[in-house]
């Protein structure tokens, strides 16, 4: 009996599902009124959907564990970029205030 599940990862897997995920959490964000608090959830629970019943719907628990992946890599790419574009910003004004 195998402990932990074989997950074979795919294009899908590496390129796709995260992103997918990141475009599906920010039109929630645009068309619902979800409290910004419940975003990162909204991710999740979109990754785990995701994951489940369309990429690992032969396996509940590699669904799962890729689901927390997507979720969790949609969350901290969004947050990488965010955190990102905020400081390039900030540098900008900074710069244009001492011409």
């Amino acid at each position: 009996m195998e402990v932990f599940p074989v997950i074979h990862t795919n294009f899908w897997d590496g390129v796709l599902a995260v992103p997918i995920v990141v475009i599906l959490t920010q039109l929630v964000k645009l068309f619902t009124p979800l409290p910004r608090a419940l975003i990162p959830t909204a991710a999740l629970v979109i990754g785990l959907v995701l994951s489940i019943f369309y990429s690992h719907r032969q396996d509940l628990i590699a669904g799962i564990f890729m689901g927390f992946f997507y979720g969790y890599a949609a969350i901290g790419s969004y947050a990488a970029s965010r955190n990102s574009w905020c400081a390039f910003k900030a540098k900008q004004r900074k710069k244009e205030h001492f011409r």
